[in-house]
């Protein structure tokens, strides 16, 4: 009589599924958040800024998470990324901004080692990129919505601030705040590597079955895929998660942030990915890792 088979590791009943409020995250998970398409196991959303999804990763909070890349590498021991919904690309880059005359010198050709500049977080693929350019950069960390007016202003809680280091939206309205751009830090990426730009990823659990998380990578590019085929199905929901934000900025948002690389990385995606953990790694930001960067067919 042999033994017999292990049993498979159980399923949780209902998955939580955490990514932005940001019109690009919204527009690709809201078929799978509001059952128009199929998933292995129930989803239920939990919306949050990227920098607090970055810390809940850390924790292992979340069985499944929208992260920075950046992060990403820090918690690489609990977590792999899905092919699909992520965001990388071309133009897609975060800047660099200040106010005319902000820090005592034309902004064209600025240097900021030794300025103060505002950063969406420690964890963020923006602010590595930051410091590549700018090894000695003093860095003031706030939420990604308080950067844009913490350099208007010229300070944040009572701290001089000289930049500012932007993403998102904030790329289509700095000039409504009187900003101008100093250093657009895709561009700089593309020119150093000839790659896309890297910027975020929805990650699952290592220790989640490997089909269940095939499964999963599934479901969210067929919940993209629905979104490209019913483009009016998500709005109402896209717009409840903008806040503010203008239409035109809404549609401007997920036209530059989701593209080919969200329905799978590809080839040349897993190239920029694994150049920036490259150079992660050799900037001390983050330990080595054999570990595969991206789930494969079960």
């Amino acid at each position: 009589m042999t033994d017999a088979a292990p049993a498979p590791a159980s399923l949780p009943p209902v998955l939580q599924l955490g990514y932005s409020f940001c019109p690009n995250d919204t527009f690709i998970f809201h078929a799978l958040h509001a059952g128009l398409t199929p998933s292995p196991v129930p989803v239920t959303e939990i919306l949050e800024d990227v920098q607090t999804l970055n810390d809940w990763a850390v924790e292992g909070r979340l069985p499944m998470t929208k992260i920075s890349y950046r992060a990403y590498f820090g918690v690489m021991d609990q977590y792999v990324a899905l092919r699909a919904g992520g965001a990388l690309g071309r133009g897609v880059g975060p800047l660099v901004v200040a106010r005319a005359g902000a820090v005592g010198m034309d902004l064209d050709g600025m240097d900021l080692n030794g300025k103060v500049v505002a950063s969406p977080g420690a964890l963020t693929t923006a602010e590595l990129l930051l410091r590549a350019v700018y090894p000695d950069v003093k860095v003031l960390r706030m939420r990604y919505d308080a950067v844009m007016p913490a350099v208007e202003r010229g300070e944040w809680e009572g701290q001089a601030v000289d930049a500012g280091l932007i993403i998102h939206e904030s790329r289509f309205t700095y000039p409504q705040h009187g900003l101008s751009k100093v250093l657009d830090l895709g561009a700089w990426w593309e020119t150093e590597t000839g790659l896309p730009l890297p910027l975020g990823a929805i990650l699952v659990r290592r220790d989640l079955p490997a089909e269940l998380q095939w499964n999963l990578n599934t479901a969210v590019r067929q919940s993209l895929e629905y979104a490209y085929a019913h483009p009016q199905a998500a709005t109402e929901y896209i717009r409840a998660h903008a806040s503010e934000m203008a239409e035109d900025v809404m549609r401007a948002h997920i036209n530059l942030y989701v593209n080919e690389f969200s329905l799978d990385v590809g080839e040349e995606g897993e190239r920029a990915v694994r150049e920036l953990h490259r150079r992660a790694v050799v900037a001390g930001a983050v330990p080595e890792s054999d570990l595969p960067l991206f789930v494969g067919t079960p």
